[in-house]
């Protein structure tokens, strides 16, 4: 072959631009399929199911007792009015007294805050030991606590009446704290076991090398690493402990009824024509810490599930 011949070379495949394949893949994202409809649908409908009550008991609570009884159940007020709120607050009548639901809610602040700290506290420890630690026994102990957390509430009631009744507490309010220490400690015990069991055992040992004791290595190396799961148990705690009534009606005792009790007190001890507005407007400020406490925090509860506070 010549040297100087020229052999003509054929143009190089030209490579599709790297934006039209994520474009692609977006637009059949967005490309409505059945499935996709469907999925669309039963979100929706689930939220109108569990909206709309709270909108008619938003609508109620903001309307006079005449415009309710004109019916328009869905119909928004004409005329707003924050009366039955402040009667739901501070004149409703929850039996006797006609204080509303305000000394309700600072019972529950009582009994929430008590609640809500021990069965953590004493949770974290033990899920700390049995995932660590591991004493003689510790599966025991651990299948234990776990059959206490499947028991239903109403087989130890009586028991426990017995035993507070006997110990000269029953009816006050470390009475019903103890109740409900009870009732969480299990759950909150299989929360930070199944967390710690995620976290690397390397590093407790290397805490161990380092002359860490038990509750050094638990306060300054694990605790630290539990916010997620800290953020877990508080939301679980102090929404389970709040919205509790039937723990709160046998144990509290009188002076110590928490809000859930005196709402069923205001609106089953009313006389004469229904408020309505009064009724709804006291289940709405019951339901205000569980309802804020989800909308603050509900990112917190979602990050704690994913960093491992139901791993097993």
């Amino acid at each position: 072959m010549n040297p100087h011949t020229i052999v003509p070379t054929l143009p190089a495949p030209v490579a599709p631009a790297a934006h039209q394949a994520p474009a692609a893949a977006r637009r059949s994202r967005r490309r409505l399929t059945p499935a996709r409809i469907g999925l669309y649908a039963f979100l929706l409908g689930a939220a109108l199911f569990f909206l709309l009550p709270l909108y008619v008991m938003v609508a109620t609570s903001f309307k006079g007792m005449d415009e309710i009884r004109q019916g328009g159940i869905f119909a928004l007020p004409h005329a707003p009015t924050l009366a039955a709120w402040r009667l739901a607050w501070s004149g409703a009548c929850t039996g006797a007294a006609c204080d509303g639901v305000r000394t309700g809610f600072w019972n529950s602040v009582a009994i929430v805050v008590p609640s809500t700290i021990l069965p953590i506290l004493l949770g974290a420890v033990n899920g700390y030991a049995l995932s660590f630690w591991r004493p003689r026994g510790a599966h025991v102990l651990f299948g234990i606590l776990m059959a206490g957390a499947f028991v239903p509430v109403q087989v130890m009631i009586y028991p426990l009446v017995r035993v507070l009744a006997l110990a000269g507490v029953f009816g006050s309010l470390p009475a019903i704290v103890f109740v409900h220490l009870v009732f969480g400690l299990p759950v909150m015990t299989l929360l930070f076991r199944n967390y710690y069991a995620s976290v690397p055992h390397e590093l407790f040992q290397a805490a161990r090398i380092d002359g860490g004791g038990f509750w050094r290595i638990f306060l300054q190396v694990m605790l630290p690493m539990s916010l997620p799961v800290l953020a877990v148990a508080a939301i679980m705690q102090v929404t389970g402990v709040w919205n509790d009534y039937l723990l709160g009606l046998v144990f509290a005792g009188r002076d110590h009824m928490p809000m859930t009790v005196q709402l069923n007190n205001v609106i089953n001890t009313t006389t004469g024509t229904r408020q309505y507005n009064v009724n709804m407007a006291a289940t709405l400020l019951t339901a205000l810490v569980p309802l804020a406490l989800y909308f603050c925090s509900g990112r917190w509860f979602v990050r704690g599930i994913a960093a491992g506070a139901v791993k097993g």
